[in-house]
């Protein structure tokens, strides 16, 4: 399984919040069978990189562009509050 996260951090005055993407890339849906006027996909489950650099936009089990795959994207938004110091 091919997983990529992505963090992105915000602080606005005492608050700051986290946003955690992870995206992975699932079955191959390109149609092998367009050429000819019909529809067939390869089977591939789900995307593996085939090598590291520029080859890992390449599957390795269908040898397919990433881009084929069905992208999915899973959103986690972490907000962690700090309260106002008080001097008391």
């Amino acid at each position: 399984m091919k997983k990529r996260q992505v963090v992105l951090k915000r602080e606005v005055a005492n608050t700051t919040s986290s946003v955690i993407r992870n995206v992975r890339y699932g079955e191959c849906q390109k149609n092998h069978a367009a050429n000819i006027g019909g529809y067939a996909v390869d089977g591939c489950r789900e995307f593996m990189a085939s090598s590291t650099g520029e080859g890992a936009l390449i599957c390795a089990a269908c040898g397919c562009h990433r881009n084929f795959h069905r992208r999915e994207v899973q959103t986690e938004v972490v907000c962690e509050y700090s309260p106002p110091n008080s001097s008391g």
